[in-house]
């Protein structure tokens, strides 16, 4: 099995930032955050493994982009592959419009 080279981008930094940030400033729930960060990260590792299986988006505007849902939450990383790396280019909740938000 490949593994694959994984690069976060600042973006997808600060979209877990401002996740996390809401879930402890504005719901006040630590364990949650906590919980969120834990599966991100799990998502991460996995995505390691199996970031060439997953099938790209059917939207033609997002052409050349996948992406892969976190287990537990209603968030996912929208990513692309590049040679031998999957470049994770932002994370989203479920309720957010992914067509305007990566335009």
């Amino acid at each position: 099995m490949k593994n694959w080279n994984v690069i976060i981008t600042e973006e997808v930094q600060d979209d877990l930032d401002n996740f996390v940030y809401y879930l402890l400033v504005e719901k006040m729930n630590e364990q949650a955050a906590r919980a969120v960060l834990e599966d991100y990260d799990e998502t991460v590792d996995e995505l390691a493994l199996i970031a060439g299986s997953l099938k790209t988006l059917e939207d033609p505007a997002l052409s050349g982009y996948r992406k892969i849902r976190l287990r537990r939450h209603h968030y996912y990383l929208i990513y692309h592959l590049q040679e031998d790396t999957a470049i994770v280019d932002r994370m989203f909740h479920d309720l957010q419009d992914l067509d305007k938000a990566m335009t």
